[in-house]
């Protein structure tokens, strides 16, 4: 395993050297997670590998790896039944923090009042279509080796 990778300009990199305080929850190795400040809902915390990737794709595997059994203890300890992952990559996508990190919200109301609200613009595209993006996608998964 290579080193982890950090940057000096990042808050989360800063969060994980202690240079920024925070109400740390869980830590390993390869991961920090703590409560956000911001949240969503009592209970929002970040999951955060500790090699600074600016997208997931970009992070190496074994992060990966660390990260959701830390965001299932986490939903575990608070009882959670409801509860969203969010993880996003690029600022068209919502990403605010360029560094990976993954969201674990408390979803405890049904309304929007609390936890992620969320839009879901569902498509409806045909058949032929789907089989079209299915065949091109598993081409482009086999040619980089990721099938």
């Amino acid at each position: 395993m290579a080193a982890a990778r950090s940057l000096g300009t990042c808050i989360f990199c800063k969060i994980i050297k202690g240079e920024i305080p925070s109400f740390k929850l869980v830590e390993t190795k390869l991961s920090y997670s703590f409560l956000d400040i911001h949240p969503l809902a009592k209970g929002h915390a970040l999951v955060i590998p500790k090699d600074h990737s600016t997208k997931m794709h970009e992070l190496p595997d074994e992060y990966l790896a660390d990260v959701m059994p830390i965001a299932k203890k986490i939903a575990l300890a608070q009882g959670l039944d409801n509860y969203n992952i969010l993880q996003n990559n690029g600022r068209i996508a919502h990403q605010e923090v360029d560094h990976v990190h993954f969201h674990v919200i408390p979803k405890p109301a049904a309304d929007d009042s609390e936890g992620l609200g969320i839009g879901w613009p569902a498509k409806s595209p045909t058949m032929d279509e789907l089989r079209e993006y299915h065949a091109e996608l598993l081409k482009n998964l086999e040619d980089t080796g990721k099938l």
